[in-house]
């Protein structure tokens, strides 16, 4: 039963052209052609990722960090509390009866979310090592595309296809982008949780089906094009999350400006009129359309529609800023329960100032009956 779902799995109407077989895609003559196998590699290379992080984080990245002040702050951790515990895993939410006050518990739930919630210092570490990956990625990434006569003519992605040879620069590039990949996925639990957590999880299982799907059915001079392109805007947000945390925020602002510009034009413009093109209408005038062209430009079409979600975010964001409404805001919020943890705050200040207003006391007696947060527990 397991050779036939394999059988079925790998039959060529899939994931090839009409009269075209796997054989014909075998290394000959001194050509070498893309193979599934090839792609086994990839998950030692992700361990590896992981472990040239952690050793960059710690040599390059945290020396970094305190060249420009950034240290780690001290919080109070909340005390042992069993109730309590249970019911900040399990709900999230304060329980009515626990043996302590209001204020107690709701002192005690600060605390804990504050011992959740990622330090600046990782913030700042996790950034550079991806602005660092998705900086050399890109210059690799154009030096691999450059002098190819696909980057200029989009028809010739398509020439000779799918007996297109690959050679080891391509081969590289692709279990290099796909092995960063993993890694990103394997540490996704531990790195920092932002809002668009599972946005970010449906984009990184897209982009690792993409790759594998275009270097086992040879899509990969569309591959290469596709990569560069995501590349060329990264690095930018993972700077400008760089000088925010370093509180550089002019130069923070003007960088995410810049990656706004950038982002829109390359994902907006770029990948839906020309790559997406190029992939859906060029190859009907070669042959009929089969599975393997359906699904590569389904993927594709989902990577599109995270790209106009998060278009939306970054023009909402780069709006604050030119209005000055917001700015050194560019790092998305991290954790959910942040933005309610304030909103609270400020609705207890109000009803203290309310209720030292209505009995007659002085509002710095009812500021300090109010115990707020600490610095270091903020």
């Amino acid at each position: 039963m397991l050779q036939t779902l394999y059988d079925y799995f790998w039959w060529e109407r899939l994931w090839l052209p009409v009269n075209l077989t796997w054989a014909d895609l075998e290394d000959r003559d001194g050509r070498v052609y893309a193979k599934a196998s090839d792609l086994y590699i990839t998950l030692p290379l992700a361990l590896l990722f992981l472990i040239v992080r952690y050793f960059f984080e710690l040599y390059v990245a945290t020396p970094l960090a305190a060249l420009l002040n950034i240290k780690e702050k001290t919080r109070l951790r909340a005390p042992p509390n069993a109730t309590l515990e249970h019911f900040y895993l399990t709900s999230g939410k304060q329980p009515k009866q626990s043996g302590l006050s209001g204020r107690q518990v709701e002192r005690w739930f600060r605390r804990r979310r504050n011992q959740d919630r990622p330090s600046l210092l990782k913030k700042f570490r996790e950034a550079s090592w991806r602005f660092t990956f998705y900086l050399i990625a890109f210059i690799a990434g154009m030096a691999v595309i450059v002098d190819k006569p696909w980057f200029y003519d989009m028809k010739k992605v398509w020439e000779g296809y799918p007996i297109q040879s690959t050679i080891p620069s391509q081969y590289w590039y692709y279990m290099i982008e796909l092995s960063f990949y993993w890694s990103l996925l394997f540490s996704i639990a531990s790195d920092v949780k932002r809002k668009d957590f599972k946005e970010q999880i449906i984009h990184h299982v897209a982009t690792i089906i993409l790759i594998s799907f275009s270097w086992f059915a040879n899509y990969i001079r569309a591959g290469t094009l596709i990569m560069a392109l995501h590349d060329s805007s990264d690095y930018l947000l993972e700077s400008a999350k760089m000088f925010n945390y370093a509180g550089w925020k002019n130069t923070c602002n003007n960088i995410f400006i810049i990656f706004a510009i950038v982002f829109i034009i390359t994902r907006l413009v770029i990948l839906p009129f020309w790559i997406l093109h190029c992939t859906l209408v060029y190859p009907l005038e070669l042959y009929p359309a089969f599975f393997g062209y359906y699904f590569f430009n389904s993927m594709m079409g989902v990577l599109q529609l995270l790209h106009i979600f998060w278009a939306y975010l970054i023009l909402r964001m780069a709006h604050k800023f030119i209005t000055g409404k917001e700015l050194g805001g560019v790092a998305r919020p991290e954790t959910s329960s942040q933005g309610s943890t304030i909103r609270k705050t400020q609705f207890l200040r109000k009803r203290q100032f309310k209720k030292g207003w209505e009995e007659g006391c002085p509002l710095k007696k009812t500021s300090s009956a109010f115990n707020g947060p600490t610095a270091t527990e903020q």
